[in-house]
């Protein structure tokens, strides 16, 4: 195992400023970026599809790590961390678990944003000791409606996007009302914050891959949520287009220990980044009511 990073050593204060570190396990190379307190458990952050380092909403990532240690990585592929993407989510998982031990962690939270979503979902049923609790957002259990068709609506709304000039995201993530289109318009300014050691785009062929691996998701049978035994807090946008808001209505009734947050109005798939205060204030609650989870 090694450990670099870039820039100073000590803790980063903001997102923006947080250094790009590597770590080494099972002949990967994996991209991070941490912050916030040393102590206490850390949370993981798993992103969407085609999401990289920088992709992460820096509203979201300080203001939990405010509290708490934040870890934002590239699994196997993506963005500046090596080897080749899996097709599976389960495969994916297999890769974050390496990856969180690779840190010397044995236990952690996670926040799973869409895709992270799905495979924080195979990571706290594989391994309970793990994870203590979850944070699902804009995401769904496998089987769950309407996730076959995300290769087709990012398709869909990449073109729209080259058309018009926009960045995919304004369409997939934000509705198309006045506030939908002025949210995204702050989403990507913030994502652009950081003006120095950016991280590697998402190549095609890993694009790909993971757009195989939602679609096999959606295509399983449905999950047994019964086998999550944690404390899981669900939140998402009232119009997801990508994953279908039922879905975290879905999610939050058969979750055993699910607990919905309203989903948030006039919002999309980004629901959480449009409403990034609330739901900051929603998370870190939930991180402090369960202590012993």
């Amino acid at each position: 195992m090694n450990d670099t990073h870039e820039g100073s050593s000590g803790t980063a204060m903001s997102y923006q400023d947080a250094p790009t570190r590597t770590v080494t396990a099972d002949q990967v190379t994996f991209a991070y970026r941490e912050l916030g307190p040393r102590s206490g458990i850390p949370v993981i952050f798993l992103t969407h599809l085609a999401a990289v380092l920088d992709n992460w909403d820096p509203r979201v990532v300080d203001g939990i790590a405010a509290k708490h240690r934040v870890i934002t990585f590239d699994n196997r592929g993506v963005g500046a961390s090596t080897g080749s993407t899996p097709k599976t989510i389960e495969k994916m998982a297999d890769d974050a678990v390496t990856f969180i031990r690779a840190l010397g962690l044995d236990q952690v939270d996670i926040l799973g944003f869409s895709m992270g979503g799905m495979i924080a979902q195979v990571i706290a049923q594989n391994e309970p000791q793990l994870v203590r609790r979850l944070i699902l957002a804009g995401t769904g259990p496998a089987g769950g409606k309407g996730i076959k068709n995300v290769t087709r609506i990012s398709h869909l709304d990449t073109l729209r996007a080259l058309l018009t000039l926009q960045d995919p995201k304004q369409y997939l993530f934000f509705t198309r009302t006045a506030n939908g289109r002025r949210a995204g318009k702050e989403f990507l300014a913030r994502l652009k914050e950081r003006t120095q050691h950016r991280d590697k785009a998402i190549s095609p062929s890993s694009y790909l891959s993971q757009l195989k691996a939602i679609h096999r998701w959606g295509l399983q049978a449905p999950a047994d949520m019964s086998r999550i035994h944690q404390p899981v807090l669900v939140a998402n946008g009232e119009s997801d287009r990508m994953v279908p808001s039922e879905n975290t209505l879905d999610l939050a009734a058969r979750l055993p220990r699910g607990e919905l947050v309203p989903l948030y109005p006039d919002a999309g798939h980004g629901g959480i980044f449009q409403f990034h205060d609330a739901f900051v204030a929603s998370a870190l609650t939930f991180l402090k009511a369960h202590p012993d989870a």
